[in-house]
């Protein structure tokens, strides 16, 4: 079975509702227009309820069948944007400076809106179908939000299911992996508080700048000396920011950076050795260090016998040829995790790669490809029709 026929009918109307919330990105609880423009088309679809205003600006649509059935699945996708400018110069760029769709919910919103009129007309299912548009996936935690604002105690679902667009897998291709696909994420931040002086005489003072630079190279040997070789964990600093001059040792310096691991274990080594380090290393140098180590997703963690029915539904669509293993986990993180801890469910991806050079998510010249929009909202539709089967 490839692409549904009814829902390539709906192609240009896809691609038009992607460029234009391509056009208008917005950021993690800041999507008021994608949020109005999402419950605008699902009551457009006429599905049977639409609720708005979860998590702030996270919506619900809900959907039944032709059966009587008391079984109900969920599908989310992530509607926030990056605060990123744009570079890629399309004729549908960002018109919000400084804002931009550079990870694809643009497409993943599209494809479950697709797949919501599909099954809002057809309703070749016998249950209840809750169509989940999430909002602040990057960093803010909407999924977490939205669970601890009652989503599955008001919309009762045994699964859930939710799927990433992957520009550096051939395009059209889906990749699932049982257990853990992506880490958990923790966000480190330093402050190292020395004492400024004239940059000729440093000896007045003490440099922070120095012991920054002692820091990050000594944060690299957690990993390479404290962590067993097999298992997998990143710390990384990925900002920097100190002094305003040449001449001058700044008062104080602040980093920036991230932890990944999957197994708790390793995530605690990783803060409990982060905590360690670097106040020692300051003091060593006679200054002090503040460190704040925040957990902010957990790994994202698949069910086995819910990832068999994405297999399953994912051949349906593309075939057996197009449907393989993830190698290996992701380092990435995703905040699909929290509901996947609180219900039973499989994220996947679906490749989109147009050439090997293709600009990667979280790039200024990143762009989703619209060629797939038809098979996610053909994969999400047949997960419906395949779990929830009329009798």
């Amino acid at each position: 079975m490839p692409i549904i026929n009814r829902i390539a009918d709906f192609i240009p109307d896809m691609v038009a509702w992607r460029h234009d919330l391509h056009q208008y990105p917005e950021i993690g609880l800041e999507e008021v227009r994608t949020s109005a423009f999402v419950v605008e088309k699902l009551r457009e679809f006429g599905v049977d309820e639409v609720v708005a205003g979860i998590a702030k600006t996270g919506v619900v649509g809900v959907i039944r069948g032709q059966g009587q059935g008391g079984r109900a699945i969920g599908l989310r996708a992530d509607i926030d944007a990056l605060p990123i400018q744009e570079e890629t110069g399309l004729a549908y760029a960002s018109r919000n400076p400084g804002r931009m769709h550079a990870c694809g919910h643009d497409g993943h919103t599209t494809m479950l809106l697709g797949a919501a009129r599909y099954l809002a007309e057809t309703r070749n299912f016998d249950g209840t179908a809750y169509v989940i548009f999430q909002p602040a996936e990057e960093n803010l935690g909407g999924a977490q939000h939205m669970v601890k604002e009652g989503l599955f105690e008001r919309f009762p679902m045994e699964q859930v299911f939710a799927m990433h667009n992957w520009p550096s897998i051939p395009e059209g291709t889906f990749m699932w992996r049982n257990g853990p696909i992506m880490a958990a994420v923790a966000n480190i931040e330093i402050r190292i508080t020395g004492k400024g002086a004239h940059g000729a005489m440093p000896h007045q003072g003490t440099d922070p700048v120095v012991i920054a630079a002692h820091i990050v190279t000594a944060l690299q040997s957690i990993v390479a000396r404290n962590l067993e070789p097999v298992e997998a964990g990143v710390v990384t600093i990925g900002h920097i920011q100190g002094g305003d001059t040449w001449n001058v040792i700044p008062e104080s310096v602040l980093l920036r950076g991230t932890a990944r691991w999957f197994r708790d274990e390793v995530g605690d080594l990783l803060e409990a050795r982060v905590k360690e380090l670097v106040p020692g290393i300051a003091a060593a140098f006679g200054a002090r260090a503040e460190v704040s180590f925040e957990r902010a997703y957990p790994a994202t963690v698949n069910d086995p016998a819910a990832t068999g029915r994405a297999i399953a539904a994912a051949t349906a669509v593309v075939g057996e040829a197009k449907v393989a293993e993830l190698p290996k986990p992701t380092m990435g993180g995703e905040d699909f995790a929290f509901m996947l801890n609180a219900k039973p469910g499989s994220y996947i991806m679906l490749g989109g790669a147009r050439g090997p050079n293709d600009p990667q998510v979280h790039h200024p010249r990143y762009d989703f490809n619209d060629t797939i929009l038809p098979i996610g909202a053909s994969y999400f539709a047949t997960l419906v029709e395949q779990l929830l089967p009329r009798a």
